[in-house]
């Protein structure tokens, strides 16, 4: 599978500290990667090292097949489309306003203006003054911004931070819709979990700058180890005949989870409890989420 971005040992210092510590980026043409990490992990820098917004301490940067340098820096950025941290715009001035600007600089033709804002569903909302907008319809004209030129490669980052569900629902829906209808790459920087898995192919977990996954959300899945769970009318009881059995278990949370899998293993285990006059209420397999496989790598609760 070809790559729109490729980085090679991207690192960023700041001082003693570094923020971005030899990063392997490898995301596929037409995905939709999620960059995932707790706050102060190095997402966002790492998107503006991207961008060329700050320069790396070392390393080398490839974006739509070109390596990144001083002098192809503009026309490959030209191919690209960002939201960084809180979009900035005269709050005078209409939603149509602020995109005419916008494609002046880009030197954009302002006919691409009504198709952003037909994208974005902010059709209605564009002769309308900017401070007259909700936060979500904001974030919606940072898109149709970033939209503008109609770019391979969409850098987002946290575009849902602050919206209420309607809104992100809204903007999860638009991002989902980007590669298949548009052909673009879309990279979004998160540290809602929840947010992620509803709509990446393909996730980096980043921490502490440093790299700790990266493959399809499918993969990661696949890989994450399910577990049995057991309840019981005695788990203390439960726990002591299973370890007599050399079946590993451990209580947690009113329940016991069990490190086994196949079929004549669970079979086993009931046949212990209800040999030593131990009820069995109910017995599952839970697919570890998302949120459990973070933690589990990271050590780390984040916001859900």
């Amino acid at each position: 599978m070809s790559c729109v971005i490729i980085t090679d040992s991207l690192t960023k210092q700041y001082g003693k500290k570094t923020a971005v510590n030899n990063v392997d980026l490898k995301v596929p043409d037409k995905s939709i990667y999620g960059f995932l990490g707790p706050n102060g992990a190095g997402k966002s820098t790492t998107l503006k090292l991207l961008l060329g917004l700050i320069k790396p301490t070392k390393g080398h940067i490839e974006i739509l097949g070109r390596k990144v340098n001083q002098k192809n820096r503009l026309a490959i950025l030209s191919k690209t489309g960002s939201l960084i941290e809180s979009p900035a715009y005269y709050g005078h001035l209409s939603g149509k306003e602020n995109l005419r600007i916008i494609c002046t600089l880009k030197d954009i033709p302002f006919r691409e203006i009504d198709n952003v804002l037909k994208i974005v569903r902010m059709t209605q909302q564009q002769d309308k003054k900017v401070s007259q907008y909700s936060l979500g319809m904001k974030q919606r004209l940072g898109l149709a911004a970033a939209l503008l030129g109609n770019p391979k490669l969409l850098l987002l980052d946290e575009p849902t931070n602050g919206l209420d569900p309607a809104g992100i629902q809204e903007i999860r829906e638009l991002i989902c819709s980007l590669p298949e209808q548009y052909g673009m790459t879309v990279v979004v920087s998160s540290h809602l979990l929840r947010e992620i898995e509803q709509m990446a192919t393909h996730v980096g977990i980043i921490d502490k700058g440093q790299l700790i996954f990266q493959d399809s959300l499918a993969s990661l899945h696949e890989h994450s180890r399910s577990r049995i769970i057991l309840h019981t009318d005695n788990n203390p009881a439960a726990l002591k005949v299973l370890k007599q059995a050399k079946i590993p278990a451990r209580q947690k949370e009113g329940a016991l989870i069990l490190d086994v899998h196949q079929d004549s293993s669970i079979v086993k285990v009931i046949a212990a409890c209800v040999h030593a006059d131990i009820g069995v209420f109910r017995v599952y397999e839970r697919q570890m989420s998302l949120e459990d496989i973070f933690l589990h790598l990271t050590g780390k609760q984040v916001s859900l």
